[in-house]
């Protein structure tokens, strides 16, 4: 049996990756539960999948408490929820640096750690984590998006190992540049053709296809891009130098502008 036949929770489903990913997965979930900071933004998607609903805002650590007990014994978990937190490090007030690390780090790993206990105890179920290249590649002007995905890139493929044994499968997704809905997409910003962007369609199918085939780990960008996450993790001052030529200061900029009252 798959996975993904069974009780699902999705976290951050009230828009972009979130939303798509709902759609994709409510064909082989039973039942499918959507979680958002507010029930009002699950209304109409909820009402077309037939989905149950829980609050939760990330923030909260009783709200993180709360929506675990209320999600019951579960067969896949998609973490996707997160922050923007874009922007340079200098910017940032010291409560804004700790908002990031518990909604983009701290909670999701809290809420792994619950789940996959009972998910071991029963020896079956599935995890994934929703990262990003900018957990593989650091770039200008994301210091706490790096410093989170980061974190959440590494704490995933270690948790897949020591659950191996279990049954319990762990998957990391990270996606490039998202063009149709999400913080790239909303905060007006352009990459260079060279660099391309992907659909959330094409990391939902790709989340589908890490939890079929039980898969460390899946990047979501063209090639170019895919590329230069890869020598950024063998040769970061060269990537550096490559993300400069190509306007990756501006466009940083641009993010961190658009983006900055998120944090």
């Amino acid at each position: 049996m798959s996975a993904i036949d069974g009780r699902v929770l999705i976290t951050g489903a009230a828009g972009g990756i979130g939303e798509t990913l709902a759609r994709t997965l409510a064909g082989r979930a039973r039942p499918l539960i959507l979680s958002a900071r507010r029930l009002d933004q699950l209304e109409t998607l909820a009402s077309d999948l037939a989905a149950e609903t829980l609050e939760c805002d990330f923030e909260s650590r009783t709200d993180l408490d709360n929506l675990v007990d209320a999600a019951g014994p579960l067969d896949l978990l998609v973490l996707n929820a997160a922050l923007p937190a874009s922007g340079p490090l200098l910017e940032y007030e010291i409560d804004q640096i700790d908002r990031a690390i518990e909604v983009n780090l701290r909670a999701p790993l809290v809420m792994a750690r619950l789940v996959a206990e009972g998910m071991a105890a029963r020896c079956r179920g599935h995890i994934v984590f929703i990262a990003s290249l900018a957990g593989k590649a650091a770039s200008p002007g994301s210091t706490m998006y790096c410093a989170t995905k980061f974190g959440l890139r590494g704490a995933a493929l270690s948790m897949r190992q020591d659950l191996e044994a279990s049954g319990v499968g762990v998957s990391v997704i990270c996606p490039g540049f998202v063009s149709d809905a999400g913080m790239f997409a909303d905060s007006g910003a352009s990459v260079p053709k060279a660099v391309g962007t992907v659909t959330t369609q094409q990391v939902a199918d790709a989340t589908v296809k890490a939890i079929d085939n039980n898969r460390a780990e899946l990047d979501v960008a063209p090639f170019g891009l895919k590329l230069g996450a890869a020598v950024a993790q063998v040769a970061p001052q060269l990537a550096a130098k490559g993300q400069k030529a190509s306007g990756g200061h501006k466009l940083a900029h641009v993010m961190s502008k658009s983006q900055s009252a998120k944090r």
